[in-house]
């Protein structure tokens, strides 16, 4: 399934599972079906890569920003919205709006081989503004209780992108213990460039 929407200067296409991915009058909707989620644990020999999830993804060119504000669904631990980065298939990064375990969590995954796990801070109620950004080979998350200020989350590379490679980025929705859960992103924006610093809000 490909998908364009007005906000991005790139087409989306759908990756993984079903999402039922759909638009309308702003706001991006998808579904993450029961026990889907992308994780790979990193302790436990016998332990595999948990199953995909819905992925929304697009390549877009240069330095950016992504923004968009995330409203989960909650109805079991760990059920996410998510902005997502893709470089390869152990090469990729979450940034969430999750139910971690039971209070409404920013955190991020970045997974190079194996995938690690980290929690922001907590959010009251169901939405977050989240924001990606790259410029070059390095990425960095924010997240803004009202899309103005900004706090810094996490900046990171992900092994195997060239200087000029392209990434994947977009969107995810997961439900790894759930019975699913629906998303939606509204105030979707796509901006040209870096931030201008990392840590004073902007």
């Amino acid at each position: 399934m490909d998908l364009d929407i007005p906000e991005l200067p790139f087409p989306l296409r759908s990756y993984g599972p079903d999402g039922n991915w759909s638009y309308e009058d702003g706001v991006l909707t998808g579904w993450a079906g029961p026990r889907q989620d992308r994780f790979v644990p990193p302790v436990g020999e016998a332990l595999e890569p948990a199953s995909d999830a819905p992925r929304l993804l697009g390549a877009p060119e240069g330095d950016f920003r992504l923004i968009a504000r995330v409203t989960v669904g909650f109805g079991a631990a760990f059920d996410a919205g998510v902005l997502y980065v893709h470089v390869g298939d152990r090469a990729w990064a979450k940034l969430c709006l999750e139910y971690s375990p039971d209070v409404p969590t920013v955190c991020t995954v970045v997974t190079r081989g194996h995938s690690d796990d980290a929690n922001s801070f907590a959010v009251e109620g169901s939405s977050i503004w989240l924001r990606v950004s790259r410029t070059g080979r390095a990425f960095a998350f924010h997240a803004s209780r009202d899309g103005e200020r900004w706090t810094f989350v996490r900046l990171f590379t992900l092994a195997g992108e060239k200087e000029t490679g392209a990434a994947l980025v977009g969107f995810m929705t997961q439900s790894p213990l759930g019975e699913g859960c629906v998303v939606t992103y509204d105030h979707i924006a796509f901006r040209p460039g870096w931030p201008d610093d990392l840590r004073d809000g902007s």
